[in-house]
């Protein structure tokens, strides 16, 4: 990108170079649209009350990702900014430190507020899918995804689940196409009084 700063220049702005950054400029805006998307085949929840939503679920399950690599007894928090924005923070435990660690993201809807899409940044203007695809309707269980089948979690209002919730998470997963053989089972040991 940083060859993209030299040809702004306006000395250095000639046809061939407009028209080779409006190429690039328009390849990065659908490059970060794409992070916000659905995976096909999966639909977001309707009738989605970010009100139920809000406060402390605990990540039953995940497929392991870069972010939470080694990470046990992870939480997610999520409450209401003053800007109507939700205030995500996510914490865990670092199993190889022995130490905890936070982030602290903004989250939006991607599209109606009904709907449980959302986009999440913990890192300035770029947001990633945060897709609820399964809700019980108690708001005690939840499926998540991103953009893509990478990322997956099952998040639980209580840091257990009952082998039947465990089931029917791993069949949605299997059904859905995601690679539920690479399940990891969180540990929430220290979150269980």
């Amino acid at each position: 990108m940083i060859w993209l700063i030299g040809i702004m220049k306006k000395e250095y702005m000639d046809k061939q170079h407009i028209k080779l950054l409006k190429a690039s400029l328009l390849s990065l805006v659908f490059t970060l649209n794409a992070c916000v998307g659905v995976p096909d085949g999966i639909s977001p929840v309707s009738n989605f009350d970010i009100n139920s939503y809000l406060g402390t679920w605990y990540e039953i399950a995940r497929l392991d990702n870069r972010f939470e690599e080694g990470m046990s007894q992870v939480t997610a928090n999520y409450s209401l900014n003053s800007d109507g924005s939700i205030r995500v923070t996510n914490r865990g435990f670092i199993n190889e430190y022995q130490s905890w660690d936070e982030a602290i993201g903004k989250a939006v809807f991607a599209d109606s507020d009904d709907l449980g899409h959302l986009k999440v940044s913990f890192f300035g203007p770029f947001y990633a899918s945060y897709v609820v695809f399964n809700l019980s309707p108690d708001y005690k269980h939840s499926y998540v995804t991103s953009n893509d089948r990478d990322y997956l979690w099952f998040l639980s209002r209580s840091p257990e689940v009952d082998e039947a919730s465990k089931t029917e998470f791993i069949n949605q997963a299997r059904d859905l196409g995601f690679s539920y053989q690479d399940i990891l089972w969180i540990d929430q040991s220290m979150n269980i009084e």
